[in-house]
């Protein structure tokens, strides 16, 4: 997946608008359509801006995925290659991390909306109490 992709994608994960990641990156939105379509050049300083919105590491962002991550794990220069997943597989992960967190607040919210239900309930039924004196 592209650089550009990738951030079309994480974007929508977090049902971000365009006009949204403009704002928050200090550009218009025309620009930062510019740089979705991949007519725009990501510089550096976009990158390390992005990564940060997004909560992932640069590396993430510009990996392409057909490269694998191997690690050497072991103690005295043994060599104990651990091929690492494809980079596509980090994305998902960091995809279904951010669902994860926008689900946790979406139940958050809710348990808000329940108890302030419950109080405007107990107050209307004081209401009809009263009126009913």
């Amino acid at each position: 997946m592209s650089v550009n992709n990738k951030i079309r994608a994480l974007r929508e994960l977090n049902n971000w608008s365009q006009e949204d990641m403009a704002e928050r990156l200090n550009m218009s939105k025309s620009s930062y359509s510019r740089l979705e379509r991949d007519e725009s050049k990501l510089d550096l300083v976009k990158l390390e801006k992005l990564a940060r919105i997004f909560k992932i590491d640069i590396g993430e962002l510009i990996a392409s995925d057909d490269k694998e991550l191997v690690l050497l794990i072991g103690t005295n220069n043994s060599n104990n290659p651990d091929y690492g997943a494809n980079e596509q597989i980090t994305i998902e992960l960091e995809k279904l991390k951010l669902g994860l967190e926008h689900s946790r607040e979406l139940l958050a919210h809710k348990d808000l909306l329940l108890a302030q239900k419950d109080r405007e309930i107990s107050a209307l039924r004081q209401l009809v109490a009263q009126l009913q004196k």
